[in-house]
């Protein structure tokens, strides 16, 4: 087998165990963004479009931050939550989180973190199981799965959700609120991975490209709570795709909290005879 042919077997792996995309569930409700198709100002009389196009730039000058994130979805009729927690550096646009997966389908044993590295255009997946040796990381090239790693590693990666947001459309000031203590403005709207894609970062554009095809719908509804000084505090995403064993497509909800800004984020990614070359096997 090629190399090639080993990475885009890891990217299919990937988007069938690790997220829970792959799970042969109901889709979630998802919501559509209030406030009719009008983009609406904040209480400052700001254009809410343009101040939410400004969000990832605004992460870009706070340099870092921690962040927790989660993937609901239903399978079965039971929901099901992806937790995640770690830290991020906006400026070199990557970060690590730690990623827990639900129990197993028994719900007796529960499952190891997995330990993930974000960079642009990788992932990074330690502890990732099926034969995988403990001592090594699986990489997969995000650029070549059809979600854009949006879904498929359990968490997004905080700086591609923001620029998620270059793609916004319609967009609401909904009102003043807080979130873990800080005072923000609540958006609503919905957002075009096709147009996200054109104003992305180097990093981002390829990825959101794929998510753009990839995706049952390349809108994307989303609710965003920015603190004063414009930076995403919160954001709350409902992505739509087709599973291949679902008639219709399955939605799922990203949440990404992102607090402490300016905290140390020191990622180091792991050198190639640290990365897994062998066969992984199908859970």
């Amino acid at each position: 087998m090629t190399g090639r042919q080993r990475e885009r077997r890891r990217g299919r792996v990937g988007a069938a165990v690790v997220a829970a995309a792959v799970l042969a569930g109901a889709g979630l409700g998802t919501a559509g963004c209030s406030g009719g198709d009008a983009a609406a100002g904040d209480s400052r009389g700001e254009d809410a479009v343009v101040v939410l196009r400004q969000a990832a730039g605004r992460l870009v000058d706070a340099g870092s931050s921690k962040a927790r994130t989660s993937m609901e979805m239903a399978a079965g009729g039971t929901r099901v939550t992806i937790r995640g927690a770690g830290v991020y550096d906006y400026r070199k646009r990557m970060g690590q989180l730690k990623v827990l997966l639900p129990q197993d389908p028994a719900g007796v044993a529960k499952r190891r973190p997995i330990t993930e590295l974000l960079a642009p255009g990788a992932l990074f997946m330690k502890n990732r199981g099926a034969g995988v040796p403990p001592d090594k990381w699986v990489r997969v090239d995000t650029r070549t799965l059809s979600d854009g790693n949006l879904v498929t590693g359990g968490a997004t990666d905080p700086f591609t959700a923001a620029e998620v947001l270059l793609g916004t459309r319609t967009a609401a000031y909904v009102g003043r609120t807080e979130v873990a203590g800080t005072g923000v403005r609540h958006y609503r709207g919905t957002a075009d991975l096709g147009d996200a894609a054109r104003r992305a970062s180097d990093g981002n554009k390829d990825s959101l490209k794929a998510a753009a095809g990839g995706f049952a719908t390349a809108a994307v509804p989303f609710d965003a709570y920015l603190d004063d000084e414009g930076r995403i505090r919160k954001i709350r995403h409902r992505f739509s795709f087709l599973n291949g064993q679902q008639k219709s497509p399955v939605a799922v909800a990203s949440t990404t909290l992102l607090y402490d800004f300016g905290a140390p984020a020191r990622v180091r990614l792991p050198a190639a005879d640290d990365i897994y070359a062998g066969k992984i096997a199908e859970e």
